[in-house]
């Protein structure tokens, strides 16, 4: 098996390819073995060449509520009244450590994420910009 770095868009999407031949190889296999060691040079590249900014928080709150199926009203045992649940997902009000601590072990959304200033406008429910 001879596979060489990832250094170039054309590796990248030669790397891709094969992953693309691979998807169906058995694990503990030489094919299998090829598949993960491309998926892991593939990753390391586009980690370095695409990196991800964290989410905002609201629209992670959001998100992991569209997943769940949740409501506002699930919220309030999280963030509070009724009122408090509709400031913070409209961007009125940040999130205090509490909340943030509450939501990372219920909703499973990472603190670091949380943590954070949010950086655009609110989304409405569309996902779209409010406003």
């Amino acid at each position: 098996m001879y596979i060489r770095p990832i250094k170039t868009e054309q590796d990248y999407q030669t790397a891709l390819a094969a992953i693309g031949d691979l998807m169906d190889a058995e694990p503990d296999t030489p094919e299998g073995d090829r598949l993960d060691v491309l998926v892991t040079l593939v990753d390391a590249y586009e980690a370095r060449h695409f990196p991800m900014e964290a989410p905002d928080p609201v629209a992670a709150i959001r998100f992991r509520m569209e997943q769940l199926g949740l409501t506002r009203r699930d919220l309030e045992p999280l963030i509070g009244a009724r009122g408090r649940v509709s400031e913070v997902l409209s961007g009125k009000r940040r999130l205090s450590l509490d909340m943030i601590r509450k939501l990372h072990a219920q909703l499973k959304i990472p603190a670091s994420v949380l943590i954070q200033d949010p950086t655009e406008e609110p989304s409405g429910p569309s996902g779209k910009r409010a406003g």
